[in-house]
């Protein structure tokens, strides 16, 4: 049921197919995490189909290792009228020495479609909670601004290059 669900959580084990030759587990591998509950939260707040239209701030914080119990945490920090923002943490835990550590954290813009190939649809509107949820949206708003910074530049820098 749209705008009810605004938190996913995946969890699974790092496995040998995950790892690049130092053996921790590829940028790329956990970008794809980080995609897909991202995709799942954003679906299941809007209740639409949804694409990926930015991410921003990636920071990859520690190694991921094989047999590491990894949680890829989704949840949503603000909407406007088809985007939805979502703050995205992968999470490791050492099963052996149950040792938690912040791997990778970013945010993701997700916009809803009426239809796969289709145009942006409106999504429920999203309400912080508590003060920490306030904070996520402050944060959320203050990229969305330096997004549109970001924008001009390339276009101007484009159009200069030419």
């Amino acid at each position: 049921m749209p705008g009810q669900q605004h938190e996913v959580n995946f969890r699974f084990l790092a496995q040998p197919t995950d790892v690049n030759f130092g053996g921790k587990v590829h940028g790329g591998m956990a970008m794809k995490w980080i995609d897909q509950a991202g995709y799942a939260c954003a679906v299941a707040w809007s209740g639409a189909y949804c694409v990926t239209a930015s991410v921003s701030g990636i920071q990859f914080v520690a190694p991921i290792l094989i047999g590491d119990l990894v949680t890829v945490r989704a949840r949503l920090i603000h909407t406007g009228r088809s985007s939805m923002h979502m703050a995205v943490d992968v999470l490791a835990r050492d099963l052996r020495k149950d040792e938690h550590r912040l791997a990778t954290s970013c945010v993701m813009v997700f916009v809803a479609l009426d239809s796969p190939d289709g145009k942006p649809t409106p999504v429920p509107a999203w309400e912080p909670r508590d003060d920490n949820e306030r904070q996520l949206q402050a944060q959320a708003r203050r990229l969305m601004d330096l997004s549109k910074e970001m924008e001009q530049l390339i276009d101007t820098r484009a159009v200069a290059d030419e």
